[in-house]
């Protein structure tokens, strides 16, 4: 690929959102010129102060898709469908592949030099005894634990497919856990901040994750595009970090005492299924999902070796990114 020039035009899907605002924040900052598909009907706070042109559209409809990758000579396909639940589990799978599928065939109609694929480490499997999983641990769809990880997965290896069968010139990356500003909806980690910061997380299991600030999540995706190689995948990831750290972390930020009760994760099932069920008639996600608790079973470390050797990648310490979390919320009325 030849050198990004400066007012390149970059399409950039999902910026209304956590990751996508924060990917369109930096390629304004790296002198692309962007431009950001959003529906009619979505949010644009994350938008707000931005230079950037809005091509209204949506990811089912070919024709806006079209429209709005015209004259671009690159893309981030950063949208997606991040619930760890939902009334229909399946929703969250129709929609990220169907959306990955939509903007992958318009990219390859459109001539899109080379494009950035927003995965997820929820597409890779771990290792045993706390050792960081990394790019060679592809899950199978069945493998997948909740319906957000299969989807991933399955449009993760949509991607795979048509760079192998169609020359789709495309990058894919993995992020871990981001948090940090303009966590609008919030994310569920997002609301795991909230919470414990409010101080109604009063225990934990004994679980881990890999936690990013989004910022360096973005900068990833700018350094995979100038740098990384078609078809591969790079896990973008922070530090590892257990759960009971992280609410320590949260609740020295807050000025709140940290929860200190480690539950077991099997009592807790059947407390998960009737939180299910009261999201069911409700419409609204619950604190506790029975995937959830079966995902806490592993600790979900990732290492970013490669996309440091390949891409020059760097991230800051977490706790930067808690402190940047909090602050945003609080500016913004999600926590006192």
């Amino acid at each position: 690929m030849s050198e990004p020039a400066k007012n390149d035009l970059v399409l950039v899907t999902g910026a209304t959102g956590f990751v996508g605002a924060a990917v369109a924040h930096v390629l304004i900052a790296d002198g692309f010129q962007v431009r950001v598909l959003a529906r009619p009907n979505s949010r644009r706070d994350n938008l707000e102060g931005l230079a950037v042109e809005i091509a209204e559209g949506d990811m089912t409809d070919a024709a806006s898709l079209q429209r709005a990758m015209a004259g671009a000579r690159y893309l981030f396909h950063v949208a997606a469908d991040y619930r760890l639940w939902a009334k229909d589990p399946e929703e969250i799978v129709r929609n990220n592949l169907t959306g990955t599928r939509a903007v992958m065939t318009a990219a390859l109609e459109a001539g899109i030099e080379r494009l950035v694929y927003t995965s997820s480490v929820a597409t890779l499997g771990f290792r045993a005894n706390d050792v960081p999983g990394d790019e060679t641990l592809p899950l199978t769809e069945q493998d997948a634990i909740g319906a957000y990880k299969r989807s991933k997965v399955v449009a993760e290896r949509l991607v795979e497919r048509m760079v192998a069968e169609s020359a789709l010139p495309a990058v894919i990356v993995n992020p871990s856990t981001p948090i940090g500003p303009r966590d609008i909806k919030p994310t569920p980690t997002g609301r795991v901040i909230v919470e414990a910061a409010s101080g109604r997380i009063p225990a934990f299991v004994d679980t881990g994750l890999n936690l990013v600030h989004v910022d360096d999540v973005a900068a990833g995706h700018l350094l995979a595009l100038k740098h990384g190689k078609i078809g591969e995948r790079y896990i973008l990831g922070g530090e590892d970090v257990s759960l009971r750290q992280m609410l320590a972390d949260i609740a020295a930020l807050a000025g709140r005492k940290p929860p200190t009760i480690s539950l077991p994760r099997a009592p807790l099932f059947p407390l998960a299924f009737i939180a299910e069920a009261f999201g069911q008639l409700t419409g609204k996600e619950p604190m506790l999902t029975r995937d959830a608790l079966k995902m806490a079973g592993h600790r979900m470390f990732f290492s970013s070796a490669k996309a440091k050797a390949e891409l020059g990648y760097h991230a800051r310490p977490y706790r930067e990114g808690l402190a940047d979390a909090l602050d945003w919320f609080r500016q913004h009325g999600y926590c006192k």
